[in-house]
């Protein structure tokens, strides 16, 4: 077992405060903090206490021992997920991520970097926002009718008619008249005119603004939780939370943000059918219909046993642990390799635990 020392992302969207304030650092942070990354991506891999080897090295060196048998059968030698704290103080951009099969599809065809689905899990630290899944049509288009704009008239038109992917498509293309609408919206009192007006001011002139006509709005209290999986259009608004996806960097881009954009590829893998799934809390378990990734809530003043054979990530966001030999301090986390057998971890606070996801349903 290894305490880890994680990488920060500073992606502007980030906040100046969360991470920093649960590390332990100063705050606030001399820039934006967005993520915290806990585990073997490429892109961030974390580093383990002892050696100073990241944990990618680690597996590659040791893939049986680190990963387990059931993991390295199904996965490879790869982790099959990637934790994370992410702190939202902006929104982020309008995104998707492909399945399995569109994944391994466009990776072959030089569009995506891995072969892999990206599904992900959201649980809140502090209140959390976040558009995710599209509207009933029947109401999508009142939202749109009602800003009696005539450039909205084909996109409400087909709304009525169910044809949501092509409504956004639509809106997406535009033809000049984002300001218009987003004029008409600060005319009218109503929270999804009020964010559409507020995404305007901070991406003047992007059509993805418009995305709050088309999208549901989530608001998660702390310890609630939403799993996206493939194809769920989604933008988080703000809010500080734990989150644990598979270990891909693939997604795909429509606007609210500086990153390039692929619009076609984004409708072409985008499901419009595709919801996203409130997820609650059972005996200290978030189930969700993912493989490569399940996440533990372990609270309270009291012991947590967890048996060996899996590679687990404990990450502190309250109070204190002892797991093993280690005690973990708020905003400290830990590997636990799959040869180190079973667990036993004492909470006075919170901890997270990430971990493969079964091999059938939840």
């Amino acid at each position: 077992m290894h305490l880890m020392t994680n990488p920060v992302k500073d992606y502007p969207w980030g906040s100046r405060t969360d991470i920093a304030a649960l590390t332990g650092r100063p705050v606030p942070a001399p820039g934006p903090e967005a993520e915290m990354w806990l585990g073997a991506h490429p892109a961030g891999p974390s580093l383990l206490s002892g050696d100073g080897r990241s944990l990618a090295e680690a597996i590659a060196a040791d893939p049986l021992g680190q990963l387990g048998e059931e993991t390295l059968t199904r996965f490879g030698a790869r982790l099959p997920y990637l934790m994370k704290l992410i702190a939202v103080a902006r929104p982020l951009s309008l995104q998707v991520h492909p399945s399995a099969g569109q994944a391994a599809d466009g990776h072959a065809r030089g569009v995506y970097g891995d072969p892999w689905a990206k599904p992900e899990l959201v649980c809140a630290l502090t209140p959390f926002t976040a558009l995710a899944g599209f509207r009933p049509s029947e109401q999508a288009a009142m939202l749109v009718d009602r800003l009696a704009v005539p450039a909205l008239a084909e996109t409400a038109e087909l709304l009525r008619r169910g044809a949501v992917l092509d409504a956004l498509r639509v809106l997406l293309e535009g033809d000049g008249a984002t300001e218009r609408i987003v004029w008409a919206a600060s005319s009218v009192h109503h929270p999804d005119y009020a964010l559409v007006v507020r995404l305007a001011r901070q991406h003047p002139g992007d059509p993805a603004c418009l995305a709050p006509l088309l999208l549901r709005r989530h608001e998660l209290a702390p310890g609630q939780a939403l799993f996206l999986g493939a194809g769920v259009l989604h933008c988080y608004l703000r809010g500080f939370g734990v989150e644990i996806m598979g270990g891909s960097d693939n997604v795909m881009r429509a606007g609210l943000t500086a990153k390039p954009l692929d619009v076609p590829e984004l409708l072409r893998v985008t499901d419009p059918a595709a919801v996203p799934l409130p997820v609650q809390e059972r005996d200290g378990l978030y189930a969700v219909p993912s493989p490569e990734f399940r996440l533990r809530r372990l609270t309270g003043a009291g012991e947590h046993r967890l048996a060996g054979g899996a590679p687990r990530i404990l990450l502190c966001t309250e109070g204190a642990a002892d797991a093993g030999p280690l005690r973990l301090a708020a905003g400290e986390s830990a590997f636990v390799p799959a040869a180190g057998g079973a667990v036993t971890v004492t909470t006075s606070g919170t901890v997270f635990c990430a971990e493969p996801g079964a091999a059938g349903p939840p």
